[in-house]
């Protein structure tokens, strides 16, 4: 167990574990530019102080996973640590995100090389630099949780295995799944194709904000998304954080989806002198 200070950069959207319950995925950088991955947040059972943001600096006690191979994963060795102590702003044209995101952290540009270091399990978390961002699109998804697992979930909560506190036992519900999958498609700089899913929590965020502004016509909120990940996105200094699901983490061709975007601006003349 030791000490760690992290840069929270992802949060997925919700997703149901038998084991767990409603979980999140929350990786982000060390300040030497290192990746931890922290796993499982039940993250919307956090009092809302001690709810944290994207960018914001977590100080905790991490434990690494005896359950997941992957490298960078841990879990938190006490749920109630995970407390922001500050938050990287984007004051200067975002200059320390940028001095850390893309200086200390690894930029990748090659996605052969992510898929060998999978396969090697040498990394599953990583910055990625799209040489040309060519799409991106959705696909209709299943509208409801696996009803097995929400049956588990319950049975499990209702002897008190799932919350320790009896309010949420009594008040929790589960956050609606998304009824769309997104991804983009791109090319790297050796002209590979791919195409990746979006996991982002802000993602699935954007799209219900939408649906509501849209009085519920899911054809509009869709155009909002992808005004905002695609027409908007693409004009900035856009890169990706990727990281590997565990289940396919050895085992599929491309095992790396998008687990967080960084659109960040492009630098200004002055900031290169």
């Amino acid at each position: 167990m030791s000490r760690e200070r992290i840069l929270i950069t992802v949060k997925t959207y919700p997703t149901l574990s038998r084991k767990h319950g409603e979980t999140v995925c929350t990786a982000g950088v060390r300040e030497d530019g290192s990746w931890v991955r922290i796993y499982p947040v039940p993250f919307r059972r956090l009092d809302e102080a001690e709810q944290y943001r994207k960018y914001d600096w977590l100080e905790c006690d991490l434990v690494r996973s005896k359950k997941d191979p992957r490298p960078e994963s841990c879990h938190p060795a006490e749920v109630k640590q995970l407390v922001a102590a500050g938050h990287l702003d984007t004051a200067d044209n975002w200059r320390e995100r940028r001095r850390l995101l893309l200086g200390k952290a690894k930029v990748h540009t090659r996605l052969q090389t992510l898929i060998d270091g999978a396969k090697a399990n040498e990394l599953s978390l990583a910055v990625f630099k799209p040489a040309k961002v060519t799409g991106f699109i959705w696909e209709e998804e299943e509208r409801e949780w696996d009803a097995a697992k929400l049956t588990e979930m319950r049975n499990r909560s209702d002897q008190g295995e799932l919350f320790a506190e009896e309010t949420w036992r009594q008040t929790f519900k589960v956050i609606p799944k998304l009824p769309f999958s997104f991804s983009y498609r791109f090319e790297d700089d050796m002209g590979k194709a791919s195409e990746m899913q979006v996991l982002d929590w802000e993602a699935g965020a954007l799209f219900w904000n939408c649906l509501r502004s849209c009085d519920g016509d899911e054809k509009a909120a869709l155009a909002k998304v992808r005004q905002k990940y695609f027409d908007e996105f693409t004009q900035k200094n856009l890169h990706f954080f990727l990281g590997t699901t565990q289940e396919f983490h050895f085992r599929a061709p491309n095992p790396w989806v998008i687990i967080g975007v960084l659109p960040i601006p492009h630098e200004r003349q002055m900031d290169l002198l």
